[in-house]
């Protein structure tokens, strides 16, 4: 049974920082996965990075490179998103995915967190 929960969200000025957390079990980091995605109202889910299964992180939204860090904490775990220099477009329920992916190719698509809130005032 993969679980997926996620926290660190809040609400910041433009310029703050924030450090989401995606505690994780019922899977181990070598066989999945795993990303963090956002939401914003009334716009479509898009992926902002992802890690393989052997820790590579790719940077799927440009906007957010140089400015954000995927990295794991296997002995805790965890997943995090360090957000740094938070701008107001970055507002959006972030969410933590895990996927039995092949050669770095998300194949299911079905095992999600609920979701922690990151709004950003100007």
């Amino acid at each position: 049974q993969v679980q997926l929960a996620e926290s660190g969200g809040g609400s910041v000025q433009s310029g703050g920082s924030l450090r989401l957390s995606c505690t994780y079990s019922g899977i181990t980091y070598r066989t999945f996965c795993m990303g963090w995605f956002r939401q914003a109202p009334g716009k479509e889910r898009e992926t902002v990075a992802r890690v393989d299964k052997s820790g590579q992180a790719t940077y799927i939204d440009g906007a957010v490179k140089g400015r954000f860090t995927i990295s794991k904490d296997n002995a805790k775990n965890t997943l995090y998103l360090q957000m740094n220099n938070l701008q107001p477009e970055d507002t959006a329920m972030y969410v933590c995915g895990a996927d039995p992916c092949t050669d770095g190719i998300w194949v299911d698509y079905n095992n999600w967190g609920q979701g922690t809130q990151v709004t950003v005032s100007s």
